[in-house]
């Protein structure tokens, strides 16, 4: 009924902030409940559907055209198994942990300057330890780094030499990829070689675009031979149009992550994670930079 799909998207929306609610699987749930009778009445072309659904709830249906379904159209194709509603969920918690710390947290201590262009800082966060803060501007505009770091994910290890492969496992609607990432063999790296297993999921907020990442298992996914599983605890990229000129980018980074300890080496000094990090950053932008600038003036 109506009085149910509007008592739904209350509930869905009362929860989308769910990194603070005690039971984050009621979120699935909901959104499960919402698909099914969201779905029907679109199906039956009901005059009675709410004419203002949020975009987010309306992605989770499967579509962001849900009040103009096209007159053929196979509705029940797009819907989402449990496992994918489930990693659509952990992105938003990811997208709302990270904005939660980036509007409550104002003390950063600043760290190393990257370089003239480039800003580090850092702060402790509650359950994350220490968080990584990136800030720089960049001379291309919103939706060519969106491109890059987002749809032409898999072809990252072609302009960085610290990954060795990454793999888009699967792919949950347009905003939700779950991937695999390989660092690369370095000599004379402190911690060795290491692998990820993540959600990464796409958001917009006004004019800025979010592209958060989070850990997750999968089983079964071992590690290739030789590296170890690290988790990526939280990464958000956030990326911006420069006030006053759209042909550039204000690009800030948050990330923090548990890097795990091998069997041989066993634990990892808080003082090489700390160093570790920020330069894992710092190498990235720089050849980010570069790539950009390849594509720009070849």
């Amino acid at each position: 009924s109506c009085t149910m799909l509007r008592a739904t998207v209350k509930l869905c929306c009362g929860i989308a902030h769910d990194h603070l609610h005690p039971l984050p699987g009621l979120k699935i749930t909901a959104v499960a409940a919402l698909q099914k009778d969201g779905r029907g009445l679109v199906g039956r072309r009901s005059h009675f559907l709410p004419s203002k659904i949020p975009l987010y709830i309306q992605r989770l249906m499967g579509k962001e055209t849900a009040l103009c379904p096209e007159p053929d159209r196979d509705i029940s194709s797009s819907r989402f198994s449990s496992t994918d509603l489930s990693y659509i969920a952990k992105g938003e918690r990811a997208l709302q942990q990270a904005l939660s710390i980036l509007q409550q947290y104002t003390s950063w201590q600043p760290e190393t300057m990257l370089d003239a262009g480039a800003i580090m800082s850092s702060t402790v966060v509650p359950g994350l330890g220490k968080v990584f803060r990136v800030e720089v501007v960049l001379t291309v505009p919103v939706a060519q780094l969106h491109q890059e770091l987002f749809e032409r994910i898999e072809e990252m290890p072609q302009w960085n030499p610290t990954l060795s492969r990454v793999k888009v496992l699967q792919r949950v609607g347009t905003d939700t990829l779950v991937t695999h990432e390989v660092t690369a063999p370095s000599p004379g790296n402190l911690v060795g070689q290491r692998d990820f297993v993540s959600v990464r999921h796409r958001g917009r907020r006004d004019t800025a675009t979010y592209l958060v990442g989070t850990a997750i298992y999968i089983e079964p996914l071992p590690s290739p031979e030789g590296c170890i599983r690290a988790e990526s605890q939280l990464s958000c990229i956030v990326l911006r149009p420069l006030a006053g000129n759209p042909g550039r980018t204000h690009f800030t980074w948050l990330l923090s992550m548990d890097l795990k300890a091998s069997a041989t080496a066993g634990w990892i000094p808080a003082s090489v994670v700390n160093r570790v990090l920020p330069q894992s950053q710092a190498d990235f932008i720089q050849h980010l930079r570069r790539h950009l600038s390849a594509i720009v003036c070849p």
